[in-house]
C-alpha cells in the first residue's frame, strides 16, 4: 500500500515506519522534527521511503500528500498532559483540527487508522473494566482533543482507531516521560522515586506491540473497520505502586515511597478490557517484565546528562 504517516519520526512512528517498510509498503512520513530527532535515518536507504518536513496543520501541504495515499495514519500530536497544558492552542490545532481536516480531505475509499489514548476513560468505576462501550470522560486537554479526533475518524467510512494503553519500551525516538520508562530510568539512575496518588491504576502496552496492532489492523481491515479497539496487556492493569513492585524485582536496590500529600496532575484511574481486539486474533508479544529488561539495557546506553558534569 501507499501509506502516509504524519508524525512518523516520533516515538511510535520511529518503530512503525521501518516495520511497514519491511513489509513492502511505500511509506511517506510528514514530520516537523520538533525534537531534532534523527530516528528515521536508517530508512533513508529504502527506495520506498519518502520524507517531507512540514506541519500537518497546513492544508496546502497536506492535500497532495493525502491524495496519493491508500492509507493515512495520523500520529502527529502533542502527546501527554504536561506538554498539552503548556500550549492549549497548539494542542487543539494539532491533535484535533488537523485530524478533522485530514478526514475532510480524504476520499471515502481511503483508509484511516488512528491511535488515540485510553485516557479518554478518565476515572473508571472501581473494579469495573472499561470496554469500548464505556462512556468517555476525558479529564485533560490531551484527552479531550484525542476523543474529538477519534469521533471525526470513526464518523467516516473505512476507518478504525486504537485506544492505546500507556506505552513503554525502547524506540529510536526515545521518550523518558512515559510512566514505565520514567520509573525504570529513575530506578536505574536515581535509585528512588516519590509517588503521588500511588493507588491510581492504568493499563500498559509495549511500543512494538502497538506497531503490531497497526499491521494487524491493516491485514484485517475489512472485518475490523468502523470501531475503536483498546490495545493493552490484560495482565498489566496496575497501580503505580504495583508497577514499582514489578520494577523492584529487576532492580532490588530501587526504593519507592508514596507521598502523604500532593497530587498527580494526570488524574486518570481505570482498568481496561482488551477483549475486542483479542477477538480479532491479536495477542501482545511483549510482557511488562520483558519490556523492563529491554529498558534496563537502553538506559545503560542512554544517560540524560547533557547539563551535568558527570
Amino acid at each position: 500500500m501507499k501509506i502516509l504517516i504524519t508524525g512518523g519520526a516520533g516515538y511510535l512512528g520511529s518503530i512503525l515506519t521501518p516495520t511497514l517498510l519491511a513489509q513492502g509498503h511505500e511509506v511517506t512520513v510528514l514530520d516537523n522534527f520538533y525534537f531534532n530527532q534523527n530516528s528515521l535515518m536508517d530508512c533513508c536507504g529504502n527506495e520506498k521511503f519518502s520524507v517531507v518536513r512540514g506541519d500537518c496543520r497546513e492544508e496546502s501541504l497536506m492535500k497532495p500528500l493525502i491524495a496519493k495515499a491508500d492509507l493515512i495514519i495520523p500520529l502527529a500530536a502533542l502527546v501527554g498532559v504536561p506538554i498539552c497544558n503548556t500550549d492549549s492552542l497548539a494542542t487543539t490545532s494539532t491533535n484535533q483540527a488537523a485530524v478533522e481536516m485530514l478526514c475532510r480531505l480524504a476520499s471515502k475509499q481511503q483508509w484511516v487508522i488512528m491511535p488515540v489514548t485510553n485516557s479518554g476513560y478518565g476515572v473508571g468505576e472501581k473494579g469495573k473494566f472499561c470496554t469500548e462501550e464505556t462512556p468517555l470522560r476525558p479529564l485533560s486537554t490531551y484527552g479531550v482533543t484525542k476523543v474529538k479526533a477519534e469521533e471525526a475518524v470513526l464518523s467516516r467510512e473505512n476507518s478504525l482507531s486504537f485506544r492505546l494503553a500507556t506505552v513503554f519500551g525502547c524506540a529510536p525516538r526515545m521518550r523518558l516521560d512515559l510512566l514505565v520508562n520514567d520509573f525504570v530510568y529513575r530506578a536505574m539512575h536515581d535509585r528512588a522515586v516519590l509517588i503521588f496518588e500511588g493507588h491510581f491504576k492504568r493499563n500498559y502496552v509495549h511500543i512494538r506491540d502497538v506497531a503490531r496492532a497497526f499491521t494487524h489492523g491493516i491485514a484485517n481491515f475489512e472485518t475490523m473497520k468502523g470501531k475503536p479497539y483498546n490495545v493493552g496487556l490484560d495482565d498489566a492493569n496496575l497501580s503505580k505502586l504495583e508497577l514499582c513492585a514489578v520494577i523492584q524485582k529487576h532492580l532490588p536496590k530501587f526504593v519507592y515511597v508514596e507521598a502523604p500529600i500532593g497530587e498527580d496532575p494526570d488524574k486518570r484511574d481505570y482498568i481496561v478490557s482488551n477483549a475486542r481486539i483479542a477477538g480479532t486474533g491479536f495477542k501482545p508479544e511483549w510482557s511488562l517484565d520483558r519490556g523492563i529488561v529491554e529498558l534496563m539495557k537502553g538506559f545503560t546506553i542512554l544517560r540524560n546528562t547533557i547539563y551535568s558534569n558527570v
